[in-house]
């Protein structure tokens, strides 16, 4: 199917007036000469007027198959009567058609814009799609030209030579061969597709300029008939099929989005003399290649993939990039290549590069700059900003959790430094474990670094998910890994803190705790730019809980210990929650305080930070009690700020047991 933007100078003014007669009179005339033409072709193709303007008017086309286009155009504006001097007529997108026939329907200059779409089978067309159109008039040198510059050469320059020998048949409908292009690098990929179909393009072997991409990943759903009406969109020209696996679906144990390859490859083979299909993967997915190659193997494929370069081979790719930017390579640049037998990929050789061109920028072609303060560098030195820091800063005690956040923090700023200079590193994982006992502020920290990575630009949305055991496991099999992948999804950008996650272990194996697990481990590795998830619990239980999984150790970056509170920071944290509440002790309730803090710590299932909030919040029950007893004439606002040492309660002392310590 192809797409055509039709200009058509006429000799005469055209009226412009949307009110006036003649220009009803001229829309209704091309309106009813569109229909008529199109019901004559039987419905091949359809030309809609899009504007008037003076001298011009303004068409689209939709065209099923190929055709000649200037005739069909010429043969359909002959029956208007319009005189014509001139007419120009280029190859457009579908997406630039569908929205300019919205607009020829908002003029009133098209009545039928859904009936059109349908008869075409564009009207559920599958939309997370992208266009580009070729330049239709590189020579085959300049083609060749582009090859040698990138890393592809050794197969792309003989299928070049492939698609420029003539056949020695006459050319029939159909493709010999469609492709796999095998790169890890995106721009590569764009690159050497383009090469390939201006070559294509140029031998007939295509007859549209327009490219359609798709991107999919092994979370997508298989496709349904709104992806083969996308190839119906495509007859004529050209499908690029993005596929990248998920990090975790090229291990040993994950099947790689099975049933999706599955319906692509089915769909492309379908449409095989149809629609020339490209299918480009990460050259690192060798297992998601080999299971293309298994899909296709009905389906005659040349495979287009990136040689690695060392030595000399390198040097001459830096040269190439060092022309793209303007810049002479010095021997600074090539020192990079210091082990003349290693084998680079082009990406790894682009960060190279990357890294020494900007050091260039900054001090040789603009040495200025040398000695100017850099915004990146000073982010990366400044302090954390933002309350939720000064909130955690001021809570009592945590000191080897604060100092773990402010690590957590720093590395995290490192990682888009090594990012921003062009320096590729792996990505970086967050994952978190809290292990402490109740009370001693697990979920409000975990909180509080949301909001930290939030307010330093960390993460996007900064928010806080919490999830335990009933959050995460389905009732029937196969309910539970959709229903964390769904906590995944909605906590993007944010934290997943999962409290007590070792109640996801079940006593026997393979039931639904198990599923959960696996499948956080997969959604763990899946979303580790901008998300983090923080597992919490008592210390004795998370390790069980660990060792679960060979994969979720290896993916939690730090543990977190929160001990219990002794008895002074106890004390300042009642003291903290009462200043917060415009309330202060007497000496002698101090004291009482202290007593009582001292004491519950030995008590069994001793509740931390959490005892302290309700010692405090019964302290003022009692101190209400004591007030209304009062007359109000003696109760002043020292009254009312201050509590006295017969508001303290005393402790249950029943339970009181000698505590063991905690560690990891």
């Amino acid at each position: 199917m192809q797409f055509y933007y039709i200009i058509a100078t006429v000799d005469q003014k055209l009226p412009q007036d949307h009110e006036q007669t003649d220009y009803k009179l001229l829309v209704e005339n091309l309106y009813e000469k569109s229909e008529t033409d199109y019901q004559a072709n039987g419905k091949n193709y359809y030309f809609f007027t899009t504007n008037l303007e003076d001298d011009k008017i303004r068409f689209y086309a939709i065209f099923k198959t190929n055709a000649d286009v200037t005739s069909a155009f010429m043969k359909f504006i002959s029956a208007t009567e319009l005189k014509i001097k001139d007419i120009s007529v280029e190859e457009t997108t579908l997406k630039k058609a569908k929205i300019t026939l919205a607009l020829a329907g908002a003029r009133k200059l098209v009545n039928n814009r859904d009936d059109i779409l349908k008869d075409f089978d564009l009207d559920d067309l599958y939309s997370d799609y992208n266009e580009e159109l070729l330049n239709g008039n590189l020579t085959k040198d300049s083609l060749i030209n582009k090859s040698k510059a990138m890393l592809f050469e050794e197969t792309i320059l003989p299928e070049i030579e492939r698609i420029y020998t003539e056949s020695p048949v006459k050319r029939v409908k159909g493709h010999p061969v469609h492709y796999l292009v095998c790169c890890d690098d995106r721009s590569e990929q764009k690159e050497i597709c383009r090469i390939l179909l201006e070559a294509l393009y140029a031998n007939s072997r295509i007859q549209s300029k327009r490219i359609c991409c798709v991107d999919f990943d092994s979370n997508d759903n298989p496709p349904d008939r709104s992806y083969e009406m996308l190839y119906q969109s495509c007859e004529n020209g050209t499908l690029i099929v993005h596929y990248a696996p998920l990090e975790d679906n090229e291990s040993n144990r994950a099947r790689p989005g099975e049933g999706l390859i599955t319906a692509l490859c089915d769909t492309a083979k379908k449409f095989r003399n149809k629609v020339l299909t490209i299918f480009c993967i990460p050259d690192e997915a060798s297992k998601t290649k080999d299971k293309f190659l298994e899909k296709l193997i009905n389906l005659p494929l040349i495979e287009l993939y990136e040689n690695k370069a060392s030595g000399s081979r390198a040097k001459e790719y830096f040269k190439t990039l060092a022309d793209e930017y303007g810049i002479a390579p010095d021997s600074q640049l090539y020192e990079k290549i210091k082990d003349e037998t290693k084998l680079y990929r082009a990406v790894q050789l682009k960060s190279l590069f990357e890294e020494w061109y900007n050091h260039k920028l900054l001090h040789s072609v603009y040495p200025q700059y040398k000695e100017a303060k850099i915004s990146s560098t000073e982010i990366v030195k400044a302090k954390p900003k933002g309350n939720a820091i000064d909130e955690l800063n001021e809570m009592i005690g945590l000191k080897d959790a604060k100092a773990v956040i402010y690590k957590a923090l720093n590395y995290y700023k490192v990682q888009k430094l090594y990012q921003d200079k062009g320096i590729a590193t792996g990505k970086p994982a967050m994952h978190m474990v809290f292990t402490g006992n109740p009370g001693t502020a697990k979920t409000t920290v975990a909180r509080l670094f949301a909001e930290i990575m939030r307010d330093n630009g960390l993460l996007t949305k900064g928010d806080l998910y919490e999830v335990g055991r009933a959050d995460l496991v389905g009732k029937y099999v196969g309910w539970t890994a959709q229903i964390v992948k769904d906590k995944f999804k909605a906590a993007k950008g944010s934290v997943l803190f999962i409290d007590e996650a070792y109640s996801l272990i079940d006593d026997k194996e393979g039931l639904y705790g198990d599923e959960a697990i696996n499948t956080i481990v997969q959604e763990m590795e899946n979303n580790r730019e901008n998300m983090i998830v923080i597992f919490a619990g008592y210390p004795d239980k998370m390790e069980e809980f660990l060792r679960k999984n060979p994969g979720l150790r290896s993916r939690i970056a730090f543990h977190v210990p929160f001990h219990d509170y002794d008895t002074d920071e106890l004390v300042n944290i009642a003291e903290l929650i009462a200043r917060k509440n415009n309330l202060r002790f007497t000496k002698e309730s101090h004291d009482k305080l202290f007593s009582v803090l001292n004491t519950a710590r030995k008590t069994a299932d001793f509740g931390n930070g959490r005892y302290v909030r309700n010692l405090i919040e019964q302290a003022r029950m009692e101190q209400a009690n004591r007030i209304v007893q009062m007359d109000c004439e003696d109760v002043t606002e020292e009254t009312l700020r201050t509590l006295a040492v017969d508001d303290i309660p005393m402790c249950d002392t029943s339970r009181t047991v000698e505590k063991r310590r905690i560690g990891f």
